[in-house]
């Protein structure tokens, strides 16, 4: 899908662009990336599991003694949401103000230019207040370790950091929380699939990999770099260009019977998280994060089903996972 050229990230002074590293060009993109490793590590990323589960137990004791409730309203959208804030050492008690910032961000497309550049504003003063009270306040967590950064001898300037913090807020709440809905809306509907899952803990890896492959939440956008013709439909230099990563995972040249959530497939070399140099920089914390939600919904509420398909609804733009998942709960592990 290609859109008329409009204001984007080519629009801020190379290499950084708006949100480093995805808006960054080589070699840049590739320093850049090289020195978050680190704070993206298996061994950083354990770190979060405990606060992840025991954010799952609470939220789910929340739920505890009702034959029902939204799935994703009073579940699936706290999660990435915490462990993201705890992640950037940010106040927990801003997740609602996040959540306004991701909405604004990635559904309020349709908002005038000044609009945007309003909200847009208020988002900056709000990582800029955040990057200034680490600087005067170091602790263990992703803004102080950007803070502390260096490239080539010298400290990251404070769009760069506004900019990765930008990114991580938009890359790893929406996409994470869209991932764990729809999962529980496929198992939802699916009952064989959900006492196998329930019944078999150790099917749960295989099982994270097919619902990334099948509900990947994530529509990439780029620009065209130059005039050519794919295909016959000819691109032009500074268009916009739609990645639709869920089509390329329903491909059936690549994957056999695509269509189908096979929880124990095994070759599932999806691209829920891109491919290439640009492959999501935490697609270990995501994978957790399902992960967790999964297992700790599962031990709550091993027999659950959608109370009104009808009422389920989706979110818009580039990121798809449901906003609404009414769901009956069974008794057990109440």
């Amino acid at each position: 899908m290609v859109s008329e050229r409009r204001p984007g990230p080519d629009d801020l002074p190379a290499p950084i662009g708006l949100a480093p590293p995805i808006t960054s060009d080589p070699p840049f993109h590739a320093i850049v990336r090289r020195m978050l490793l680190p704070a993206f590590s298996p061994k950083a990323i354990a770190a979060l599991e405990p606060f992840t589960r025991e954010l799952c137990r609470e939220l789910l004791s929340v739920t505890a003694g009702r034959a029902g409730f939204d799935a994703a309203v009073e579940y699936a959208q706290h999660i990435p949401v915490g462990v993201i804030i705890r992640f950037l050492g940010f106040p927990q008690e801003d997740a609602d103000l996040m959540r306004r910032f991701i909405h604004e961000t990635m559904e309020d497309v349709d908002r005038s230019p000044e609009e945007r550049e309003a909200m847009m504003a208020e988002h900056d003063v709000y990582f800029d207040a955040q990057i200034e009270d680490h600087v005067a306040h170091p602790r263990h967590d992703l803004t102080s370790f950007l803070t502390e950064a260096e490239i080539g001898g010298n400290k990251l300037s404070e769009a760069h950091i506004r900019g990765t913090l930008l990114l991580l807020m938009i890359a790893g709440i929406d996409t994470t929380w869209s991932a764990i809905g729809a999962a529980l809306w496929h198992l939802a509907q699916h009952p064989e699939d959900r006492r196998r899952l329930a019944a078999d803990p150790g099917l749960m890896s295989t099982a994270v990999e097919e619902f990334l492959r099948a509900y990947a939440p994530v529509t990439m956008a780029r620009l065209v770099a130059r005039d050519f013709d794919f295909h016959g439909h000819p691109l032009k230099e500074g268009d916009w260009l739609l990645l639709p990563f869920p089509a390329a995972n329903r491909d059936p040249e690549v994957f056999e019977n695509a269509d189908v959530v096979q929880l124990d497939r095994e070759r599932n070399r999806h691209a829920a998280f891109g491919l290439g140099r640009h492959r999501c920089l935490g697609s270990n914390l995501a994978r957790m994060e399902l992960r967790v939600a999964l297992e700790e919904w599962l031990a709550r509420y091993p027999d659950f089903e959608l109370s009104d398909p009808s009422a389920v609804t989706w979110s818009a733009g580039q990121v798809r996972g449901p906003r609404t998942l009414p769901v009956s709960v069974g008794r057990a592990g109440g």
